[in-house]
């Protein structure tokens, strides 16, 4: 498309705020395609509790193409550094066809390891840091971690563990040279949806009992089924840590669902944290009125793309 003034569109922002759909809708309006930045989206047969949406990538009757979903088996533990190793081969491919990209995700940190432009490497483990981090709580770790320069093959940041391993990674990169070769995305515009905190909140518990009704502890139960190891679903945190949980029945239903509702109200507050940290690191992130309505929100992101 000619007369744009940025290489790349990221709409991204807390979960809950319907970021998927508008990210199909702008890519529809011009005529562009999906890369989505969701750290669980990579896994197929993980659908209803990452919540893949594909429906959403039809708008009025087009079916929007949508890149780096249903990647790799359930049971492997995929990583930013894997993300954008995989994003940089589709970044190259769709902009061979003159195709407009959109990203779209709420994982902050595969969000940052496109737009702040230099190229990620494997890290090995630091013992004596994580000696330590240990007891640290979860917030205090993504708290320390968001305020880190660098970048790190982690992925979100929804369990303790996860978040060591983070923390690890970026300090490693705070003393270790980076790739220099000149990264692909340039000039990208960062959006983010933006709701208000009880709007967030009431979305977030209507969604988690329309999933449930739509089969997403069946859906665990599947996974178990065709082997994937209880710890491994664990380890992919919220609604399949608190699912694997219940179906080994070390908690009650209800414990979990109160359990896992929380858990994901914190998620969200965690995810703001990140864009929080990302703005104070020097990216500009344009924050959208979540409350317009569809088009008008694809409307003033397609306005912002060519200024």
């Amino acid at each position: 498309m000619d007369n744009l003034m940025h290489d790349i569109l990221v709409i991204t922002g807390p979960t809950a705020t319907g970021k998927t759909r508008l990210a199909a809708l702008v890519a529809d309006r011009m005529g562009g395609e999906v890369i989505s930045a969701d750290s669980r989206q990579v896994y197929r047969g993980m659908d209803i509790g990452t919540g893949k949406d594909l429906s959403d990538y039809t708008v009025d009757g087009r079916r929007v193409p949508v890149h780096m979903v249903d990647i790799v088996d359930a049971g492997y533990r995929y990583n930013v550094y894997e993300y954008q190793r995989d994003f940089l081969k589709v970044i190259e491919e769709v902009t061979a066809r003159g195709v407009f990209p959109v990203v779209c995700g709420g994982s902050g940190m595969y969000v940052d390891s496109i737009v702040s432009g230099y190229r990620l490497v494997q890290v090995p483990v630091n013992a004596q840091l994580r000696a330590l981090l240990e007891g640290r709580s979860l917030e205090e770790l993504t708290e320390i971690l968001s305020h880190y320069k660098s970048l790190h093959n982690k992925t979100d940041v929804d369990t303790v563990k996860r978040a060591v391993r983070a923390i690890e990674i970026a300090d490693y990169y705070s003393s270790h040279p980076v790739d220099e070769r000149p990264f692909p995305v340039r000039n990208p515009l960062v959006t983010a949806v933006f709701v208000d905190r009880e709007t967030r909140r009431q979305r977030i518990s209507d969604r988690l009992r329309a999933r449930l009704e739509e089969g997403m502890i069946e859906e665990v139960q599947l996974l178990l089924a065709e082997g994937i190891h209880p710890d491994d679903l664990i380890y992919y945190g919220l609604e399949y840590k608190y699912i694997t949980l219940y179906l080994m029945n070390r908690l009650r239903r209800d414990e979990m669902v109160q359990k896992l509702e929380v858990e994901i109200h914190r998620f969200a507050k965690r995810q703001m944290t990140w864009f929080r940290g990302m703005e104070r690191r020097g990216i500009t992130i344009h924050w959208i009125d979540g409350s317009m309505s569809d088009e008008e929100k694809a409307g003033l992101i397609i306005s912002k793309v060519y200024k």
